[in-house]
């Protein structure tokens, strides 16, 4: 097991870890313990009753945090034509095709997202085994192959994150910074939170939000009550 830090020591002695919190309460214990010297990221893990060895029970999807994830997002668009002065217009960090493809075929992967038009995807589909791997392959259902490119660059820019249950049954996925409010955090975690329970399969069965906990990246973890998250949390 590795050493803990005396910091985190001293923050772990603050958190019950048997009781599980409200989003409100559990939001301010971590945002008080994220107090390293750089800007902690805030993430949420959950861990859901579904069986995602069964392809209708996978859940994925996106969500526009309201206030973004405090993450400038490097955006590369594919497309032809007047859809890349579109992409450019719309804030795109970088549009192209054919020297985009090229250098991602040498091994290049300088961007957060891609982007493409569905008319490039025959050309961007042979990249699979590299982008596949990195989570960068575009996808219709997150709303990465468009041709309404400027929609999807500006979500993008503006806080769109994309989640997936993975096969141990669990999903997580980045809230905000701790540089931001609590208000923020709250917000960008019940936006979250929400999009995940509206994404329940049908053929769920029992408890879906089994677990759910919040934390910071050099902090403790926080549970979270699921039964709290759809009862107002104002402060």
């Amino acid at each position: 097991m590795p050493k803990r830090s005396k910091r985190f020591q001293e923050h772990l002695g603050k958190i019950n870890k048997e009781k599980q919190y409200t989003v409100e309460e559990a939001v301010f214990l971590v945002k008080e313990s994220a107090n390293a010297r750089f800007d902690e990221t805030i993430d949420c893990a959950i861990r859901l009753g579904v069986d995602p060895r069964h392809s209708d029970q996978i859940v994925r999807g996106t969500v526009v945090l309201p206030h973004g994830t405090g993450k400038a997002v490097k955006v590369l668009v594919l497309a032809k034509g007047e859809k890349q002065k579109e992409a450019e217009e719309a804030g795109a960090d970088m549009v192209g095709l054919e020297e985009y493809l090229d250098k991602i075929k040498e091994g290049w992967v300088g961007t957060d997202v891609i982007i493409a038009t569905p008319d490039v995807m025959s050309q961007v589909g042979r990249l699979g085994p590299i982008l596949g791997p990195r989570g960068l392959m575009p996808n219709p259902k997150s709303g990465t192959v468009t041709f309404d490119v400027g929609k999807a660059v500006k979500e993008v820019k503006a806080g769109k994150i994309e989640f997936r249950v993975d096969k141990t049954g669990n999903v997580h996925a980045p809230v905000g910074k701790a540089s931001f409010t609590e208000e923020q955090i709250r917000e960008n975690l019940v936006a979250f939170l929400e999009m995940i329970i509206q994404s329940k399969p049908s053929s769920a069965k029992g408890v879906y939000m089994r677990k759910v906990s919040v934390s910071s990246t050099m902090g403790p973890s926080v549970k979270i009550d699921p039964s709290s998250i759809q009862q107002p949390v104002g402060r």
